[in-house]
Parts: C-alpha cells; structure tokens; sequence
C-alpha cells in the first residue's frame, strides 16, 4: 500500500486503510469496494465491522496490516470476500462458508419467506402441527437453519450431494444450536425421502445452463462449485428431476419452493404444468422483479 494524497510518513490508521482499500477494489472492479474493505479489515483485525467506526483514528499493528494486504490481494484477484474470511450473513444469521459450497445470496431468502407466509395459515388451523420439510442441495444449510430458526415447529431434513457441503452444513447446525431439529444427510436428490411424508420441499438446487455458466463473472466461475451451479444443458434438467420426485414425496397439499433462473422460469413453469402433479403454481420475483423462484403445490392424488 502506497500513500495517494497523504505523505509517505503518514500512518496507516483504520480510516486511511478504509479509503485506500476502497480506492484499489474499486480500480480492480469489486461492486462494494468499500464494504469489502470494511468486512476485510474487521476480520484482519478480529473485530466487528461496526467497531471500525470507533476506531479511525487507529493504527494497527504489523501483524494485523500483513493479514489485511494478503486478503486484499486475493480480492483483487477476484476471490470472494466471504470465502476470504469463511462467513457470510443470509437472513440476518451468520453461516460459516468454503469452497466447498455456494455463497449464499440474498434472493435465495426468498425461499424462507415463502415457506415461512405458507406454513402460518396451516399453524392457525392446526395450532398442534408440526411440520415436516426437507431442503435439498442445501450447502451451507442456510435455508434450513433458517426456517428452523423462525418456524419452532418443524423438523428439518437438509440433504447435500456433497461429502464437503455437508460437512460445512453440520458445522453450521451446531453453530446455531439445531441438532435437534435439522440433521444433514449425503443423498442424490430425494431418493432417501419417504413418499407421502412431507410438508414443503425447498431448493436452491443447480440450475444454471452451460451458456449462461459461461457468461457468469469470473469471481463465481473461477471460485464457487460449479456442481452447485450448473444443472444441465439446458438448466432444467435438475429442476425437472427434483419436482418429479417431490410430486412422490410431498403430502397432498404440500409445498413445492424452488429457486430458479429467470433464464429458464416460464420454461419450468410450462413443464411442471404438463405433468399435472400440481396446482397454484406462481412465480415469484425477487427485488429486482426477475423471476426467481417457482412455487406450486402437490394436487390430492
């Protein structure tokens, strides 16, 4: 790091490293230059990021400046900072995160949300019930840690392809202290569900095409998994698959909620019409108005 406006004898406080940081990412091409340098800098130092605001005019020490050029580096390289410091915070929790898994992203909250508005009215009606739910391809175990978090009455089964995956998914089960409600198992799919025995399937399942995988920034090509991104030639093959099985699986008025490309929703939309398994099929937009998830329910057999 090199002095722009300061002098060369000026020290290098918390508020300078912020501004230089800032200056170097945004050259390099991050989005958020500055809130990497923050979320960077606070992990060098050990510390939360709103405990830099306090703390300007401070001079860390070498072993903390060494820490935070390394990091810095990588990010110019175009490494994610959530990989960079091993967490990343999706549905105001804290989940430990690798290479191992994908990065969650705020859209995929959206599967939360409308888990979360559709289990309300069956608790008004069975005040008793307990719900069970499976959340598949689910990485870091974001999605159902969460929902377990704000739906007491669930029992959560969290399934991942991925021997590493899943072992990040534990980790993250014992971190928020839901052993007893979510359990993570390694399995293809649903092929270790009962039919007939559940409430919602939630996904955030592989469904980018090999030509949209192409056009992805490198910073997700080059970094995340790319069998958690790309579910077939096309983009649906894996959807498809999963809303098969989930047609056997579910309840009768059980609930579908998967995320989907924009690139491919009315064409998923289109085919889960033509099996006839479901009803109150809907796409949902996230806040950017695309097209983000599809969401149907199970038809009474």
């Amino acid at each position: 790091m090199t002095a722009t406006s300061t002098t060369q004898s000026d020290p290098w406080t918390i508020l300078r490293l912020l501004q230089w940081t800032t200056e170097h990412l945004k050259k390099t091409g991050s989005p958020s230059p500055r809130l990497d340098a923050e979320v960077l800098l606070a992990h060098a130092r050990g510390c939360e990021r709103i405990d830099l605001y306090t703390a300007f005019a401070e001079e860390p020490d070498e072993t903390v400046k060494a820490k935070f050029r390394e990091v810095v580096k990588r990010r110019a390289q175009g490494e994610p900072v959530a990989y960079l410091v091993g967490k990343k915070e999706f549905y105001s929790l804290p989940f430990q995160v690798s290479k191992d898994c994908l990065i969650p992203r705020g859209e995929t909250e959206h599967i939360v949300v409308e888990c979360l508005d559709r289990a309300k009215p069956i608790l008004a009606a069975e005040p008793t019930k307990n719900f069970n739910i499976v959340d598949v391809c689910t990485g870091s175990g974001c999605i159902a840690i969460s929902v377990a978090k704000h739906l007491s009455q669930c029992t959560i089964t969290a399934i991942e392809l991925s021997p590493a995956a899943a072992a990040i998914a534990k980790a993250n089960v014992e971190l928020h202290k839901m052993t007893d409600r979510v359990s993570i198992i390694e399995s293809d799919l649903l092929a270790s569900i009962r039919d007939n025995s559940v409430d919602f399937v939630l996904s955030n399942p592989p469904y980018v095409s090999e030509a949209e995988y192409a056009t992805l920034d490198k910073t997700v090509r080059e970094h995340e998994p790319r069998m958690a991104l790309v579910g077939g030639t096309s983009g649906t093959e894996i959807i498809e698959r999963l809303a098969s099985q989930a047609a056997d699986k579910l309840l009768e008025n059980g609930w579908f909620i998967c995320e989907l490309s924009p690139m491919i929703a009315d064409q998923v939309e289109s085919h889960m019409a033509s099996t006839q398994n479901w009803t109150n099929i809907t796409l949902i937009k996230d806040l950017a108005r695309l097209k983000r998830l599809v969401v149907a329910q199970r038809l009474p057999k």
